[in-house]
């Protein structure tokens, strides 16, 4: 059972929250799986949403075949509780990149997983932190990338936006994220703080 942590009201009646659990239980239309180009979904986010939903999953994403970094693709969700995973292709760091070039790829493979939404009707995404674990990408800027944008596409559906995050360290770093954009001084904001 995932906790929620954050909760703001965005323009336009849209939700930005942060959750606190596994993002294969997620009962939303679409989660987002921090993909490789290979679409070989062996660990971390990957592994957990094949071992629950299915080797379909894998299935159907050897078909697809190579996806680019920053790019996103999308598969049927098997046997886990959401419509649809969406594989959104995020940069190794530093690789043979210049950070800024790893941030625009970040960049890209979150808001084409949203576009990948709105095509689907999809009202409610989780997201995960991706690129932040075995791609090292750092934490912090990770959440602030993926925050900008799911803010840039606050004009289309989905309206319900999350990140739903395992890890106690990737939390606290997405939260201090959210709080510094939506001070506990907004009205419309409600937060559930550590030890609340």
């Amino acid at each position: 059972m995932s906790t929620l942590k954050f909760e703001t009201l965005l323009p336009g009646g849209k939700t930005l929250s942060l959750y606190q659990g596994d993002i294969t239980d997620e009962r939303v239309d679409a989660i987002v799986n921090a993909a490789n180009e290979g679409l070989s979904h062996g660990g971390g986010v990957a592994g957990a949403i094949v071992r629950k939903g299915g080797i379909e999953i894998q299935d159907e994403s050897d078909r697809l075949g190579k996806v680019k970094t920053g790019q996103a693709v999308v598969t049927g969700a098997g046997k886990l509780p959401c419509k649809w995973v969406i594989h959104a292709v995020g940069p190794v760091w530093p690789g043979n990149r210049t950070p800024e070039q790893s941030d625009a790829l970040l960049f890209s493979a979150a808001t084409q997983a949203l576009e990948r939404a709105h095509e689907r009707n999809c009202e409610s995404i989780a997201f995960p932190a991706i690129s932040s674990g075995i791609f090292g990408f750092p934490k912090d800027r990770c959440a602030r990338i993926l925050t900008e944008a799911l803010l840039l596409r606050a004009d289309t559906t989905p309206t319900d936006l999350r990140f739903t995050i395992i890890d106690d360290i990737t939390v606290e770093v997405f939260l201090r994220e959210l709080l510094a954009r939506f001070p506990p001084s907004s009205k419309e904001r409600k937060c559930a703080l550590p030890n609340q």
